[in-house]
C-alpha cells in the first residue's frame, strides 16, 4: 500500500512524499520547495531516494537542485522528456500511457496528459493519482500550452481511472473552483454538498486534498461537459446554441478564466 505524506509549500501548492507501507525508501512529486522537504524529511525515518515530476513549471521543479545537492546527487528524478526540466536522470517518452517499475515504488502507469503544458505527465500508483496541475478538485489547469481538445482528451483519460482512484493534485484552488462550479450548475445537489464539506474543513486549516475521481465525476464542471445540464449553463452564458462537448469545454475554460 502507498502511504503518501501531505507538505505545504509557497500559498497553495502541495509537494507528496510517497513510500509504500513496508520500505521507508521515499520520493517527492514535484518539489517546488527542496528546503520544505528537507524540514519534512528530518521529523521521519524516511529515506529520499528519487523525485516524480509532472511538468516544468518552476513551483513543481524549483527544489530539485537543492534536494540533489543536499542527497550528493542520489535520487532518480523522473519526468517528461519533452519539457525542459534540470536534473531529471529519467526522462520518459511517451505518447498517451506507459508502465514502469519504480525501485521501492513499483509499478507506475505515466499518463500523457497535455493541456497545461505541452509535455505534462500524470503518475498513477496503487490507485492514486498525482496528476500536477491538470485536474484539481472542483477544476482543471489552464491551457497556457496546450489547446481545449488536448486538455479535453486528457481530463477523460483521467475520468476514466477507477472511482475509487484518489486524486493528488498540486494546489489548494478547491473552494475558489468550487464558487465557479456552484455559479455553472447551483441546483447540483452533490456539489452543493461537497462544497458545505470543503468549507468545514478550510474552516479547521485543512486539506481538501486528496479527492476522488467519483467525486469530480460528480461536481467538476470540467469533467461533466458532456452533460446537458452543464451545457444548458454554458449556452445561456455564452449565447451559443446546439454545443457540442469540445465546444462547451472550450467556453467553460474561457468563462472560468474570466471568473
Amino acid at each position: 500500500m502507498l502511504n503518501v505524506h501531505t507538505i505545504a509549500a509557497f500559498n497553495d501548492n502541495y509537494i507528496w512524499l510517497i513510500h509504500q507501507t513496508n520500505s521507508l525508501n521515499a520520493y517527492v512529486v514535484d518539489p517546488g520547495c527542496g528546503q520544505t522537504v528537507i524540514d519534512y524529511l528530518a521529523t521521519t525515518d524516511l529515506n529520499l531516494i528519487g523525485i516524480l515530476i509532472t511538468h516544468h513549471h518552476s513551483d513543481h521543479t524549483g527544489g530539485i537542485e537543492k534536494l540533489q545537492q543536499h542527497f550528493n546527487d542520489n535520487l532518480t528524478v523522473y519526468g517528461p522528456s519533452n519539457e525542459r526540466i534540470d536534473g531529471l536522470t529519467q526522462p520518459l517518452t511517451l505518447e498517451t500511457t506507459m508502465s514502469i517499475e519504480i525501485p521501492h515504488l513499483g509499478l507506475t502507469q505515466v499518463m500523457a496528459v497535455p493541456g497545461h503544458t505541452l509535455g505534462h505527465i500524470a503518475y498513477y500508483i496503487d490507485d492514486k493519482l498525482f496528476c500536477g496541475d491538470t485536474l484539481f478538485s472542483g477544476g482543471c489547469g489552464r491551457l497556457f500550452e496546450g489547446t481545449p481538445e488536448q486538455m479535453l482528451h486528457s481530463l477523460t483519460m483521467l475520468a476514466n481511472l477507477p472511482d475509487k482512484t484518489l486524486v493528488f493534485c498540486a494546489h489548494e484552488y478547491t473552494r475558489s473552483n468550487l464558487d465557479f462550479a456552484l455559479h455553472v450548475t447551483p441546483k447540483n445537489l452533490q456539489l452543493i454538498d461537497y462544497a458545505n464539506k470543503v468549507d468545514q474543513l478550510r474552516s479547521q486549516n485543512k486539506p481538501t486534498i486528496p479527492s476522488s475521481i467519483a467525486t469530480e465525476k460528480a461536481i467538476n464542471p470540467f469533467l461533466r461537459c458532456h452533460l446537458n445540464e452543464t451545457q444548458v449553463a454554458i449556452s445561456a452564458k455564452s449565447g451559443v446554441d446546439n454545443i457540442n462537448e469540445i465546444q462547451s469545454f472550450t467556453l467553460i475554460r474561457e468563462w472560468k478564466n474570466q471568473f
